[in-house]
């Protein structure tokens, strides 16, 4: 078996990190087996490199390695890519075609970001895992397939499970053998070697002398969080080369060229923040209901006492605030003609209820039910308790009070003597 530091010089691998060293021993390990890998870490922390030590230290060496990077394929091509598909299949398939899954028959297959597969392929793609079976796209023809499948995601897969983004099924069954990546902000000792290569790599390629950090910098580089991983430090590296006269680079110089993320201590989150944040979405969806349900009664009372008074002229410029609010400011002129539209007696499916809602005969819109099934809600507790709030809050003033329940201080002056505060 080839050890560690062996694969890591084959490879190219940088770093003495014991986390990258077992990352590292682990696919060594499952390397001459035809087990399933699943390669874990944030992006730009090199997950490409364990597939390709699996795929060369395995019996499969010698037959094709094929990486598909599964979150750049179009969700509608994605099926065909993976498993083909027949002449005529859909617009544009003026030939058969194979598959990743048929090219690589004996060989190996990587599927990175195998997390943002479609559920319908994540379902072809169980079926290969279980019995090596697939269908192109367009067939009907079961056909047989042997490939070692490795895969590697970013995406924290028991969210996405809990989410149904994820088949819990092909999870377990993708990660036979889960092996996890280091963030480079956990291997601090390796940061330094990685930019001190990347910058002789950086140096040979444009023809010009290696750039070099002084102690300060070096700590900078260590301190720094490195959100992009080894493709960020690796980008850095290759600015500084290029742009940089003076090849000594100081604290300052590569300060300049690091983004502020802000500090390097993790946030705190109070446990019970979704709790709190649940809490106030639900009192101000309790608000908006009973804003609704008092306009809506003050409405049903301002249309019976025009459908009964005979001198509605008097109702209507009694109530002009009440009319204003339900219609708005633009709707005003409207508003004063709403007589007019009102038919001059009370049709039979009409009735008033002790409450001075409308309820409709039930042989025709069935309103009297959907009246029944509101007061039902119980939310007066709810109310009361919202309102003597908000008055404490204002001393007693009704005005501000009714300002910031939403509701027009004629509505608050009612409730006030309706629950004798």
């Amino acid at each position: 078996m080839e050890s560690v530091q062996a694969t890591k010089q084959r490879f190219g691998i940088i770093g003495n990190d014991p986390k990258l060293n077992r990352a590292i021993e682990k696919a060594i390990q499952v390397a001459p087996t035809d087990i399933s890998v699943l390669v874990t870490g944030e992006s730009g922390v090199g997950k490409e490199s364990i597939p390709k030590i699996i795929h060369a230290l395995s019996h499969r060496k010698h037959g094709k390695y094929i990486a598909v990077n599964c979150g750049a394929i179009p969700e509608g091509t994605i099926d065909s890519e993976l498993f083909g598909h027949e002449k005529g299949a859909f617009t544009g398939a003026t030939q058969t075609r194979n598959g990743y899954f048929e090219v690589a028959d004996g060989g190996t297959i990587f599927l990175d970001e195998v997390g943002e597969l479609p559920l319908t392929t994540q379902v072809r793609l169980l079926r290969v895992l279980e019995n090596g079976e697939f269908i192109k796209v367009g067939s009907s023809k079961v056909q047989k397939t042997n490939v070692r499948i490795v895969a590697a995601t970013n995406v924290q897969m028991f969210e996405a499970i809990k989410k149904e983004k994820f088949r819990e099924d092909l999870y377990y069954r993708l990660s036979t053998v889960e092996i996890q990546l280091p963030p480079l902000r956990e291997r601090k000792d390796d940061i330094h070697l990685l930019f001190r290569k990347f910058a002789s790599d950086f140096a040979s390629k444009y023809k010009m002398p290696t750039i070099r950090l002084d102690n300060h910098a070096v700590l900078l580089l260590e301190k720094y969080r490195w959100c992009g991983n080894i493709r960020q430090l690796r980008n850095v590296a290759e600015q500084i080369s290029v742009l940089e006269q003076n090849r000594a680079i100081t604290a300052q110089t590569l300060q300049s060229y690091l983004p502020n993320t802000g500090s390097n201590l993790p946030a705190v989150v109070s446990k019970n923040s979704s709790d709190s944040d649940f809490s106030n979405e639900r009192e101000i969806l309790y608000k908006v209901l009973f804003d609704m349900k008092n306009d809506l009664n003050d409405l049903k009372k301002l249309t019976m006492e025009l459908m009964q008074n005979g001198n509605s002229q008097d109702v209507q410029k009694e109530n002009e605030g009440l009319i204003r609010k339900i219609y708005g400011e633009d709707e005003e002129e409207e508003a004063v003609n709403f007589e007019e539209e009102l038919p001059t007696t009370t049709p039979e499916y009409l009735k008033i209820t002790e409450v001075g809602s409308l309820a409709m005969d039930s042989d025709k819109y069935h309103f009297a039910e959907e009246i029944q099934e509101e007061e039902t809600l119980s939310l007066q507790d709810k109310e009361l308790e919202l309102i003597k709030k908000s008055l404490d809050r204002h001393r007693g003033k009704r005005k501000a009070a009714a300002e910031e329940l939403g509701i027009s201080e004629r509505t608050l002056y009612r409730k006030i003597k309706q629950y004798d505060l």
